[in-house]
């Protein structure tokens, strides 16, 4: 028996054990190469050693701190430890700043050790001891990959003092040095100043302090990491300002965080990294150019410039969208068609294409405005929310897409309906395109447009106006440069069979548009609705191929009948029955997704479940993306089940106050919006309005296992 060896054999073995303690195996992932360190090669009874998780990522790969930005998530360890051993907290080095794209992160590239004191029991006996420890980490580079691995390490116990191990000295010394200092006689005081958070630092009297600084909080969504900081010196104060989260947190007592210098901190021995703990006050003393113009920030970028700016961008973008693109696609069929002719007309087209786009959306804008000033609960996008606007802007797309697949012509009755000079019927439609092209667009600006128009609708109506024309300028502007510049349409074949072909291709997107406009129509009224829209279109179709084939034979009865079987198709299609269809018709979510209410999630969270609400609607595609590609994927739905997580499902699809001043209180107008309310805290985090099944997972890995399931915790 070991404890019964002689004295001197007894000691002999436990240096043998100790000449092994570091042969610990090496866990090898893909992207990182991970193992147990410690900086001695033996314990002794009751006296703590430090012991490191090493991890070594490939070149251009990261981990990440304890706070890791704006995505990512903290390496995890759960110690497995001999009787009576207790482990201390991770002792994190201070991290670096990784931006990824239009993202911050913090972390760490090429190699970390995570330091935790372990402190054998006062009455351990001397003899082998073996440390266990299952590690998770979440390592990235242009994606992210989580890995795991089960580590060990034999550390003995022994009376004698503990040999250094030189192998892992040198990274056990680096760790420590990258640990952030408690400095005695420095103060540290936060304050909000309008939608920024200033950490202001009071050296002792004399202090030479650094001209650089960079503030990493602790706690998660308390400010935006890729905002950049704001750094003065006054005096011994050195005051840092940052942009607060979007939303705000509201709960904020104090602030802790580590400030860290390139050029090291005074009396430290060139150590780079302080900690701070800064209690909350009321107000801090104005800093020259620092503290009044944080206070003056906007929400959106910073400023009104860059809220124009997302404005003009999603405008751009608009004209991809799937209900936009048809509509321009017509018009730009136009533009080939007299490409080889009539340059001014074409320009004059273009420039009245672009004041119907503008107008349109001067003109929605104003009655958004106007509704809510009366006290109306909308959003944007609120046209169609509105069933019969629904029905008659699918039977538009669907007589349109008729009339491109050749079933009739407009021919000589449209033509006298505008004008006898053909020039000013194209004008006529270049109007007409612009105003149709902004009515079926709207719903389509959430991912470009969510944050910039629940800022706009509380400001000044001038302002609001103003982000909203910008939004138009953007949509309009490709159209308008392709008819200023005819020279970019000349390079394309002359008019020939090849736009008869290109003309019904065009077609199918409204065909498209006008189903997907059913389907909305059927998630606000029912079945019933639908059934009366697609009989409606069936008449549409009887009417206009009767038009087409008899409106030029002579005979009036034939055309009239085609307008009056027209009149019917419309009638049918009105959804007549909608206030009692939408009374029975409360859409029920899919699985486990429930209806949303504002008393279901603080009921919710009164049982200390995490809730996730979907703030969505039928007729935002992105929304609808989003379930199939994200929420409803296999693996988050097991994350979701797994980590206790309530899904409730907001249907904005009909107009709901509820759902409106919910958005509200969020600073959003607009969907898709993706809320995860947490116990304990009134203020939910926001996650992205484009979502991967990646990004939802990184979220909820955030949150502590439910009852029963098995967990790795951070210490």
């Amino acid at each position: 028996m070991f404890f019964r060896l002689p004295g001197a054999a007894r000691a002999a073995a436990i240096l043998l054990a100790a000449g092994f303690a570091h042969a610990a195996p090496l866990v090898q992932t893909a992207h990182v190469e991970a193992q147990l360190v410690s900086d001695q090669l033996s314990a002794q009874p009751g006296k703590p050693v430090l012991v490191g998780l090493k991890l070594r990522m490939v070149p251009e790969w990261h981990t990440y701190w304890k706070n890791p930005g704006d995505s990512g998530l903290p390496t995890r360890i759960q110690w497995e430890l001999p009787a009576g051993w207790k482990a201390g907290p991770i002792q994190w080095p201070y991290p670096s700043l990784l931006p990824v794209g239009p993202l911050m992160n913090y972390g760490y590239e090429d190699d970390v050790v995570l330091l935790s004191e372990l402190t054998p029991p006062t009455d351990a006996k001397p003899g082998p001891a073996h440390i266990k420890a299952r590690a998770e980490w979440l390592v990235c580079k242009d994606i992210c990959v989580p890995e795991k691995g089960e580590l060990d390490l034999a550390l003995p116990i022994s009376a004698a003092p503990p040999r250094q191990d030189i192998r892992f000295l040198a990274h056990i010394q680096r760790a420590q040095e990258m640990l952030p200092l408690s400095l005695p006689g420095w103060k540290s005081e936060a304050a909000v100043v309008g939608k920024s958070l200033v950490v202001r630092i009071s050296a002792p009297h004399g202090t030479a302090l650094p001209a650089q600084a960079t503030f990493f909080p602790e706690r998660t969504e308390l400010i935006e990491p890729a905002a950049p900081e704001k750094v003065a010196r006054q005096g011994n104060d050195l005051t840092i300002s940052m942009k607060l989260a979007d939303p705000p947190p509201t709960d904020v007592t104090s602030v802790k965080g580590v400030v860290v210098t390139p050029a090291g901190w005074p009396g430290t021995d060139q150590r780079r990294a302080i900690e701070v703990d800064a209690r909350k006050v009321a107000s801090l003393p104005a800093v020259a150019g620092l503290t009044a113009a944080s206070a003056n920030d906007d929400g959106i970028g910073g400023s009104i410039v860059a809220a124009l700016a997302f404005a003009f961008l999603g405008g751009l973008l608009l004209n991809l969208m799937p209900c936009v693109f048809p509509v321009l696609g017509i018009k730009v069929m136009g533009f080939v068609k007299h490409a080889h002719g009539d340059a001014r007309a074409m320009r004059l087209q273009g420039a009245i294409f672009a004041a119907g786009v503008l107008a349109s959306f001067a003109a929605l804008a104003g009655v958004l405005l106007a509704l809510r000033a009366g006290g109306a609960q909308l959003g944007w996008g609120f046209q169609l929310q509105s069933p019969a606007v629904v029905a008659l802007l699918a039977c538009l797309f669907f007589v349109l897409a008729l009339n491109l697949s050749g079933l009739f012509e407009w021919g000589a009755f449209a033509q006298s309906m505008t004008s006898n000079l053909g020039a000013r019927g194209r004008y006529a439609d270049a109007l007409l395109s612009g105003v149709v092209a902004t009515v079926v667009a709207t719903p389509c600006t959430a991912p470009f447009m969510g944050a910039a128009v629940g800022f706009t609708v509380t400001q000044s109506a001038g302002l609001a106006l103003a982000v909203f024309v910008a939004l138009g300028v953007g949509m309009a502007i490709p159209v308008f440069v392709l008819s200023l510049f005819p020279s970019l349409l000349k390079r394309l074949p002359k008019p020939g069979a090849w736009m008869q072909i290109f003309r019904q291709v065009l077609a199918f997107p409204l065909y498209a548009t006008s189903a997907w406009l059913a389907w909305v129509l059927g998630a606000q009224a029912g079945n019933d609705a639908v059934l009366e829209l697609l009989l409606g279109l069936v008449l549409l179709a009887l009417g206009a191929w009767m038009y087409g084939r008899w409106a030029h034979a002579g005979a009036r009865w034939q055309p009239a009948l085609a307008v009056l079987l027209g009149a019917l198709g419309l009638f049918v299609a009105w959804p007549v029955t909608q206030a009692a269809k939408a009374a029975a018709g409360a859409a029920q979510a899919e699985g486990e997704w429930q209806a949303w209410s504002p008393e279901r999630v603080h009921e919710l969270l009164a049982q200390g479940r995490p809730v996730f609400v979907d703030f969505t609607a039928a007729w935002c595609v992105t929304c609808q993306v989003n379930k199939r590609v994200a929420l409803y994927d296999a693996t988050v739905a097991k994350a979701f089940s797994d980590r206790g997580v309530a899904r409730l499902t907001a249907d904005w699809t009909r107009q709901d106050p509820r759902i409106t001043e919910a958005l509200a209180a969020l600073g959003r107008n607009a969907v898709p919006v993706y809320a995860l309310y947490t116990p304990g805290s009134d203020v939910p985090h926001l996650l992205p309005e484009i979502l991967t099944p990646s990004i939802v997972l990184a979220e909820i890995e955030k949150l502590p296992a439910a009852h029963g399931a098995t967990a790795i915790t951070q210490r």
